[in-house]
């Protein structure tokens, strides 16, 4: 999610994306981000990605929406 430019923002912006009808989500996933060429403060390592789409999951079927 370019529109954040830290990590750390990537979950309140997906739940706002959700929340707000978005049909999809883009969000960078690195191994290492801090080794990224690029984009390495807005990547998610895998773990905090699983981490996210579970916090989020329950969030999505409440606004009916699916994965």
């Amino acid at each position: 999610m370019r529109a954040v430019r830290s990590f750390r923002w990537i979950l309140v912006a997906a739940f706002a994306a959700v929340a707000a009808g978005a049909d999809g989500l883009m969000i960078e996933v690195h191994p290492t981000p801090e080794k990224a060429l690029s984009d390495g403060p807005q990547s998610l390592t895998f773990e905090k990605f699983a981490a996210m789409m579970a916090a989020l999951s329950p969030f999505i079927d409440a606004a009916g929406r699916t994965l």
